[in-house]
């Protein structure tokens, strides 16, 4: 690979300058199908780079198919297929028809339907007056943010906040560490298509966030499900599923859990990592619902210090859903990567939703937005808890904080049965089957503890499970 030139200086970062030489290679048959590529060690010493850029070429190219690894053995050329190819980046939507049931469903404007199933907290719990407030503020700004777009990365002044508000919480970056996404799913999004190629084994929570599952089944992954107990991750499982599947990354919800409501404890967290490092392993930790928490949180970013971990998160659950804006922080040499991704994928992010945002970060209102809204939910989580309770289902893990409660009637029921007799009645409730990686059967609901203020849905549930002790058939 002496041929292969790489300038420091050029505007391209050296991954891609990497990516495009050797492409130009393959394409032109200087190398050809079969040919092996030198050890990821000599390429970085012969080239003067890290390993860690390196490895992250090599990976695009075998995503994009110019490339092969065998395990033990190396990187080689890959026979390529035009057709093949097609057909492996084609969208494939029936790989997530499940996922794609659900929100269908839980986006319609429904306002009938009493949705205790749903995922987000009711629009008249967000921020509104907070939002009218920054717009006013933000509409006496002028500049060309109103009419042109904004920087590839996000905000500057918005990811400057957020590296400082991440230092609060203990994890250490800087501004250029982060990018901004339009919600925490698009920085999912944006992870698994860089890092994830067909036929990859991803570990997810089992069970976990059903949105993710449809990306990563879209891209032809392999789930495997690490099942979540009232600690977190089962390590001792995760372990036995790692030397199995030998996966590369781990999407996990660790605080305030969907759906289960459950936070990581510290010694499950450190004990994650430990096997992320043994296992060479990359952790991408989803915050989402980390500032609906009261008092102290472990975070595995904080823990890493965003070594392995790359942490993800949005303001579309305390803020607005509308407004769409998150952010992810990693390592500077993956955030260049993603902002690149970003750019060919969706150019750049609303700048003027971002200054939004930024607006209602420093006006000193968001503190007091998320102190009354915990207090709210944690008022909304006791009722539902008792009335579930009294309506004879068992409750997972009771926690004071947080949106979720995982709830179930009998462990020998299926939840879909219950789930789908409930939408008759005009109840959306949440089955647990769709919470699983590949859509297990399951006894557990998910429960919004803020959307259970209806009381058709106890009463169902009541006459549910009054059908089901008298021997009646409930889906008759």
């Amino acid at each position: 690979m002496n041929s292969l030139n790489l300038d420091p200086h050029d505007s391209r970062p050296l991954i891609e300058q990497i990516v495009a030489g050797i492409k130009q290679r393959v394409d032109e048959r200087a190398l050809r199908p079969g040919a092996r590529l030198p050890s990821i060690r000599h390429f970085a010493n012969e080239h003067r780079v890290s390993k860690f850029t390196v490895v992250q070429a090599f990976d695009r190219l075998v995503a994009m198919g110019y490339l092969k690894s065998r395990q033990g053995s190396g990187f080689y050329v890959a026979q390529r297929s035009e057709s093949g190819a097609a057909v492996n980046q084609s969208c494939r939507l029936e790989r997530a028809m499940d996922v794609l049931w659900l929100l269908r469903n839980a986006l319609q404007e429904q306002p009938h339907i009493a949705m205790p199933g749903a995922g987000w907290l009711p629009g008249e719990w967000m921020d509104g007056e907070g939002i009218q407030r920054s717009l006013r503020t933000l509409a006496r700004k002028s500049g060309t943010y109103l009419t042109g777009y904004g920087l590839p990365a996000g905000y500057e002044p918005l990811r400057s906040l957020l590296a400082r508000r991440l230092g609060h919480q203990g994890i250490g970056c800087s501004p250029r560490q982060i990018v901004t996404t339009r919600g925490a799913t698009h920085a999912l999004d944006l992870i698994s298509r860089l890092f994830v190629k067909p036929g990859d084994a991803v570990l997810v929570d089992d069970p976990g966030y059903y949105t993710l599952f449809g990306y990563l089944k879209l891209s032809g992954a392999r789930l495997v499900g690490v099942p979540w107990t009232t600690q977190g991750p089962d390590t001792a499982a995760m372990e036995s599923l790692i030397e199995e599947h030998r996966p590369k990354v781990f999407f996990t919800n660790t605080l305030l859990h969907n759906p289960t409501g459950v936070s990581i404890t510290q010694a499950v967290a450190y004990r994650v990592l430990q096997l992320a490092e043994r296992y060479d392993l990359m952790i991408v930790e989803d915050d989402i619902y980390g500032d609906l928490l009261t008092g102290q949180a472990t975070r595995l970013a904080t823990l890493d210090q965003l070594e392995r971990v790359l942490f993800v998160s949005s303001f579309s659950k305390t803020v607005s859903a509308s407004l769409r804006v998150g952010f992810l922080a990693c390592k500077y040499e993956i955030a260049e990567s993603l902002t690149d991704l970003k750019l060919l994928t969706s150019l750049t992010t609303s700048e003027i939703d971002e200054r939004l945002v930024y607006e209602l970060l420093t006006d000193g209102y968001y503190r007091k937005h998320l102190e009354k809204l915990r207090s709210r939910l944690r008022k909304a989580r006791g009722e539902a808890v008792r009335n579930l309770e009294s309506s004879g289902l068992e409750i997972y893990q009771d926690a004071e904080d947080g949106l979720f409660i995982w709830a179930r009637r009998d462990a020998s029921e299926n939840a879909t049965s219950l789930a789908a007799a409930a939408a008759k009645q005009g109840i959306m409730l949440a089955p647990g089957a769709l919470f699983r990686p590949q859509q297990e059967a399951s006894p557990w609901l998910r429960f919004n503890a803020a959307g259970c203020g209806n009381p058709a849905i106890f009463r169902f549930l009541d006459e549910g499970l009054a059908g089901r002790d008298s021997g009646t058939d409930f889906d008759d």
